[in-house]
């Protein structure tokens, strides 16, 4: 991971990003606290929110908790998942979300997903404005095949920036990232900040005790990760965390961060007991042998190429 983004003290962005969708939802102001509380002590940084969140309470919430120490934590939030990309949308969601985070500036903006009605032109140069009233850092693209990245760092190039970020999808039982998005930003010198590395709970083991969640109670989560072989997965994972001594939610994130392509997981909760077992994935020493076994739980999609024995 490259080390270019920093809070406004110059503190480097942390190895781990928080990712705070259930703030004002299922975590109440005083879970969102003790959470928030929770990560600065472990060396988290970097605090992870969208406009789209909970309506606007997400990012009020984190506003709150991040004014005492705001110049050493990197802030990103995100526009465009509804209303497209267009200058007009851009400015109108950012300007908003701005004002509920009490922040005139943030570190990260990211564009939530892809828009193929609004020119890419339009969009980049919605950025470079942001970037010239100094009310933005760096920018990201979440939800972004890799041409549509590269198309998009062209165009700012010609304008005289960078992509810094990208927020794919990325965990041990969805691993389409690996094919070209994770090796393009390590190429290219973006960091690639990792959502859902639990998949949506499913690799918390609580679904292996019959559990409910996300995967029993959201149509888009059931759909995500619907499939026998990643419920057999998760099984998997939950025998090997019980036979290493460790909670499966550990070893899940870690892997992420153990990937030589080099991924930052960005961990979420609903409560503070949820998050304690991702927290404990940044001390958690795994090595190649137990890298390779989970590794094999769900094989790696295969190479963007079909010569792949030219590779």
């Amino acid at each position: 991971m490259d080390q270019h983004i920093t809070s406004p003290d110059g503190t480097p962005v942390s190895r781990f990003a928080f990712g705070t969708m259930q703030f004002g939802g299922k975590a109440d102001e005083a879970q969102a606290q003790a959470m928030f509380e929770a990560c600065l002590a472990a060396g988290i940084t970097h605090f992870d929110t969208a406009y789209l969140y909970t309506g606007g309470a997400s990012e009020t919430i984190l506003g709150r908790l991040a004014a005492p120490m705001r110049e050493r934590l990197v802030i990103a939030t995100k526009v465009g998942h509804e209303g497209g990309a267009s200058r007009a949308t851009m400015m109108a969601q950012f300007d908003a979300s701005r004002r509920r985070l009490g922040m005139d500036r943030v570190e990260i903006l990211y564009l939530h997903r892809f828009d193929p009605e609004t020119p890419l032109e339009e969009t980049m140069e919605t950025f470079a404005e942001l970037r010239e009233r100094d009310q933005i850092g760096h920018v990201g693209l979440s939800n972004f095949a890799a041409w549509q990245v590269m198309k998009a760092a062209c165009i700012a190039q010609r304008l005289g920036y960078s992509i810094s970020i990208l927020q794919p999808m990325f965990n041990l039982v969805k691993r389409q990232a690996e094919v070209e998005i994770l090796p393009m930003a390590q190429a290219e010198g973006m960091v690639a900040a990792c959502y859902s590395p639990l998949a949506g709970g499913l690799l918390t083991g609580k679904y292996v005790r019959g559990e409910g969640g996300r995967i029993t109670e959201n149509r888009t989560y059931a759909a995500r990760y619907a499939g026998d072989h990643l419920h057999r997965a998760a099984a998997d994972l939950d025998a090997i965390a019980r036979e290493v001594g460790a909670d499966p939610a550990t070893l899940a994130v870690a892997w992420v961060a153990r990937h030589p392509l080099g991924p930052v997981p960005i961990i979420s909760a609903s409560a503070p007991a949820q998050l304690d077992p991702s927290l404990a994935a940044l001390d958690f020493h795994m090595d190649q042998a137990l890298f390779d076994r989970l590794s094999a739980l769900i094989p790696a999609p295969p190479p963007a190429t079909d010569r792949s024995e030219e590779i």
